[in-house]
């Protein structure tokens, strides 16, 4: 009798939880047609033809377009809400992601994180804008705009990131622009650098020294959460050594220091599972990096 009743508990919970989760989304998209781009909420069954209303959303707790760089998640919870419009006019499908970061430190990184899906990780170009990335001004506010076999529209608003891409491999489509101008309108970006700046070697030597800064600040954030019990021995030293991995690239890039070395010892601490080597290291190369950040860097 008690199992049933918790059975009937839980699921009351995940169901309030579902029911929350479902009542934000219409603060988060826009559920109806933009323009000649249709929101689609039903389903045709190819055997019965019956058609049947569906939710035209996605809802999933996590960073969204922003999981790659590293963004921080075990002090808070992302949420995002993902939708999809299609124009029969211009043949095109849109693809749009919202991302609600609140309640922790992280949300500082937010545009940096933006601009990391907009700079190469290869070695030779390690940090640097990707060719054909540029900051578009669009109904007067600015956007981070690439276009590779289609495009991708992102900016932040306050805590929440927006993403709003399409495919055009041929490059023959009308851009989306009345869905780009529709988010813009419900979250109007906070972004203030042009072009000219985001291309300017100021910007970009700053944007390289905060990566080094931000990959550091990761380093403490896994190291508290084991203090705190989030997290297990195991995951937070491959957190480091990851982190620590992708700043020593950058001083090798920027400072002109090997990393072959240490990039060695790390991999063999982590083998070792020696916690201690890994926290010595990490303790040097914060050393290292408030004596050195000031220094003059060349891209």
């Amino acid at each position: 009798m008690h199992n049933i009743k918790l059975v009937v508990i839980l699921t009351c919970l995940l169901c309030f939880a579902a029911m929350s989760y479902a009542q934000n989304v219409t603060n988060y998209l826009i559920l109806q047609n933009i323009g000649s781009y249709k929101f689609s909420t039903q389903s045709v069954n190819p055997i019965t033809d019956e058609v049947r209303q569906i939710p035209g959303y996605t809802i999933s707790k996590n960073a969204g377009v922003l999981i790659s760089t590293g963004h921080f998640r075990l002090d808070h919870k992302d949420i995002t809400y993902e939708t999809d419009y299609e124009s029969d006019n211009a043949d095109l499908g849109v693809d749009v992601q919202v991302t609600q970061h609140t309640g922790s430190d992280s949300d500082k990184w937010l545009l940096h994180e933006v601009e990391d899906n907009y700079r190469d990780d290869e070695a030779e170009t390690l940090g640097q804008l990707t060719d054909g990335a540029v900051m578009r001004k669009i109904d007067n506010k600015r956007v981070l705009w690439l276009g590779i076999g289609g495009g991708t529209f992102r900016w932040v608003s306050n805590n929440v990131v927006i993403s709003v891409s399409y495919t055009d491999l041929q490059g023959t489509k009308p851009e989306p622009i009345e869905v780009v101008k529709a988010y813009l309108s419900k979250y109007p970006s906070i972004i203030t650098v042009t072009d000219a700046e985001l291309k300017g070697k100021a910007y970009n030597v700053k944007w390289i020294k905060d990566e080094m800064e931000r990959r550091l600040w990761l380093c403490d954030k896994w190291s508290m959460q084991l203090q705190l019990g989030k997290t297990t021995q195991k995951e937070m030293l491959e957190a480091l050594v990851k982190h620590m991995t992708v700043f020593l690239n950058y001083r090798q890039k920027y400072f002109g220091i090997s990393a072959t070395n240490d990039l060695t010892a790390l991999g063999t601490a982590l083998r070792a599972n020696d916690g201690t080597t890994i926290k010595n290291k990490l303790a040097e190369y914060k050393a290292w990096w408030n004596a050195n950040k000031g220094r003059s860097i060349s891209i």
